[in-house]
């Protein structure tokens, strides 16, 4: 197991990713000054976003039904537990986008190479704790 989202297992299996990148912003509001640089306050945290991005090649690794089962998590619109497979916890996030892109088709259709990437908002801990 890499991680998992609620339920969902990212694996090689399911759908690996190959890159994660997260940005965690603070908030700073300024208030202008005359003659001076504006004054800043620090108002707290701000947003904290993962993005998960990787391959699912369905005859060798992956299954494309796991993006199926990621748009139905994210149709929900639950917050669930982000967690490392060494047992880190992100905390509670839900699915703001999902990417899919497909190349090299087979003569029905199907792809043979699926690239994706799924955008992942952490949201407030009461919130979480009524939706996962």
């Amino acid at each position: 197991m890499m991680m998992s989202l609620g339920q969902f297992v990212f694996s090689l299996g399911t759908a690996a990713y190959q890159d994660l990148q997260r940005q965690t912003q603070w908030r700073h509001p300024s208030s202008s000054r005359v003659g001076v640089r504006p004054a800043r306050q620090f108002a707290g945290q701000g947003d904290d976003s993962i993005t998960l991005q990787g391959l699912i090649a369905p005859e060798v690794t992956g299954k494309i039904e796991s993006l199926d089962t990621l748009r139905e998590m994210g149709d929900s619109g639950s917050a669930w537990p982000l967690v490392e497979g060494t047992g880190r916890v992100y905390g509670q996030f839900v699915i703001e986008g999902l990417t899919e892109g497909q190349t090299l088709h087979f003569q029905d259709g199907a792809p043979r190479r699926i690239d994706f990437s799924l955008s992942l908002q952490r949201i407030d801990d009461d919130r979480a704790e009524g939706s996962a």
